[in-house]
Parts: C-alpha cells; structure tokens; sequence
C-alpha cells in the first residue's frame, strides 16, 4: 500500500509540474506576436507588425465620435521605418494575458508622453502559430506641462 501511494504521488507530482510546464510554454508561444508588436512600435518598421497579425485582423477604435476600422495592411503602412524621437521616453508592457485553449486575450499599455494607449489584443493558434486577429484600443492623451 504504501509503495501504491508513493507512486500515486509521483504521478501526481509529475502531472502537476508538466502541466503548469505546458502552459508556461504556450504562454510563451502566445507572447511572440505581442512582442513583435511591440517591437514594431519600438523600432518603427512595419514588417513586425506584419509578423504579429493574422493577415484578416482588424485594427478598431472608436475616437472622437467616430469608429477607426484598419487592415494590417492600413495599419502597417502608419510605420515609418525609424524608432520615434522621444523613444527612450515611452515604455510598453504586456500587462496580461489570458489562454483557453488556442484561443486568448492580452492587454498592453503604451505609455508615451503625450498619450497612453490601451491595447486589447484577441489572438488565436492557427495551424500551430498565435496571431493577433484584432486589435481594439483606447487613448488617453495626457496633459502636457505649461511652457
């Protein structure tokens, strides 16, 4: 008997270790379009956000009164190929994200100076690769200091 409960607990105990390891791992996998997101953003060149998003995602916003409905393509095309002036004052985090299967949910925030973004990002696995299949967010222009 008590070799049976020895056993019963290694099993266990390796079950619960390759599991949580399964999922740290997806997490990882999943992060890789956020990252190169994020990377597009820091360096300006519009093939990493290309690399992020499924080649049908959509870019959504509603501001000023009016909805914002982008392609990748639309949206990429906003890059310019060099890192923003100010880029050593903005900072861009992955503040979470969230898997169910092959399917998952990330917010970002991009703090910049004159503005903060809120991104919501839907991601999917397709044919074995996370990709970000729509990108809906929020901004929040900050006050600047009086001259």
């Amino acid at each position: 008997m008590k070799k049976f409960a020895v056993l019963f607990t290694l099993i266990f105990a390796a079950s619960l270790f390759f599991g949580f390891k399964t999922l740290a791992d997806e997490k990882d996998s999943a992060k890789i379009p956020l990252e190169k997101y994020i990377k597009g953003h820091a360096t300006g060149n519009p093939e990493f956000i290309r690399q992020a998003f499924y080649k049908d995602a959509r870019i959504m916003a509603f501001r000023d009164g009016k909805i914002t409905n982008l392609s990748v393509e639309e949206f990429a095309g906003r890059f310019n190929g060099k890192a923003a002036d100010d880029e050593a004052k903005r900072k861009r985090t992955i503040e979470s994200l969230d898997i169910s299967g092959n399917a998952a949910i990330a917010k970002i925030v991009l703090d910049y100076p004159a503005v903060k973004f809120v991104d919501y990002m839907s991601l999917l696995k397709i044919d074995g690769e996370w990709k970000i299949v729509n990108k809906s967010f929020y901004a929040e222009p900050k006050e600047q200091p009086k001259k």
